[in-house]
């Protein structure tokens, strides 16, 4: 039980003592239930009323889930610590383990599975891992650090249905006919902002449209993260600190180019800027041997890189991409 908490422990982003050395009034378990944006004020679900003068949404985000799969007990998404405890009880040695969603979540929950000796097969609708982000010829690098990695990788199909017995499912039936039998699945097929609680107001919607300075269309009200339709962690930290600066009536820090990063078989993989658009892709170093360097470019110009083990490249690269014009010619 102490290993349990010390892990839980490392994962909070301030120690609860830090709050109150800092005249912060954290309510725990407080929903939220309507706001009142023209009166500034927040309604709690038990009925007490709070007064704001800049209020910041980061309510975050829900998972996604499959229709008529909340009843089964080994079908679940990975979102919070309880959820990751939940899966972890289930990745034994030879537990034949189902992933829906070939994205971050999903590739990153195969790869830890595999480490512990799991049986791990992976779903998705699209033609190879990550294609719309990465490009074709990356996402197949993609699906073959994982094939390697004994992972079956059955694509370009939809979930059917499934086969039960009691709470539990015991087999994921597939729009091609293929049925896989499993003892655990995760569903990683993305996420919806957690923002029902804005029925009624303004900014009723999914998600909350913000500026570069996270600020919404509504006086005195800002968002970040998923919340505001973000993305990747690394993007939501940026975010809520455009948001700070702007609360406190401060010039927003200079955005840099968006990235994210992913641990798979121990080999880091990072992102910078946005690989969309890009017309020529070059490649240093061996993808075989997972360390290389991929430029995406358009007009002669680097407008994103994707990094495999190599993650002293990356503050260069952020540079780089920081200021595109000046590296088309270096000398």
């Amino acid at each position: 039980m102490a290993h349990r908490r010390s892990h839980e422990t490392a994962l909070l982003l301030r120690p609860a003592s830090w709050y109150a050395e800092h005249a912060v009034d954290v309510r725990l378990q407080a929903r939220v239930a309507q706001l009142h944006a023209t009166s500034r004020q927040l309604r709690l679900a038990g009925g007490e009323e709070l007064r704001y003068d800049r209020l910041l949404i980061a309510t975050g985000a829900r998972a996604r889930t499959l229709p008529g799969t909340e009843h089964y007990e080994n079908i679940g998404v990975l979102r919070s610590a309880a959820d990751a405890r939940a899966l972890r009880a289930r990745l034994r040695p030879g537990a034949r383990f189902v992933v829906v969603g070939a994205g971050f979540i999903g590739l990153e929950a195969a790869a830890t599975a595999r480490a512990l000796g799991a049986d791990v097969t992976v779903l998705d609708a699209a033609g190879a891992p990550l294609e719309a982000i990465v490009g074709r010829r990356l996402a197949a690098w993609l699906a073959e650090l994982h094939r390697d990695e004994g992972v079956r990788l059955l694509l370009r199909r939809g979930v059917a249905g499934f086969d039960a017995a009691g709470d539990s499912v015991r087999a994921v039936r597939l729009t091609d006919g293929t049925r896989v039998e499993c003892d655990a699945v995760l569903v990683g097929i993305g996420v919806h902002p957690a923002t029902d609680w804005l029925a009624g107001s303004p900014l009723e919607g999914p998600g909350v449209a913000v500026d570069g300075g996270a600020r919404s269309a509504v006086a005195g009200i800002f968002a970040a993260g998923d919340a505001a339709r973000g993305a990747h962690w690394e993007a939501a930290a940026r975010q809520g600190a455009a948001a700070a600066h702007a609360m406190l009536g401060l010039a927003p820090p200079a955005p840099g180019p968006a990235s994210f990063w992913s641990d798979q078989y121990a080999t880091r993989i990072q992102l910078l800027g946005d690989p969309r658009g890009a017309t020529e892709l070059r490649i240093d170093g061996d993808p075989s041997s997972r360390d290389f360097t991929a430029l995406y470019m358009r007009a002669g110009i680097v407008v994103a890189a994707l990094l495999a083990g190599r993650p002293r490249a990356l503050p260069a690269l952020r540079a780089q991409l920081g200021h595109p014009h000046e590296e088309r010619n270096p000398a």
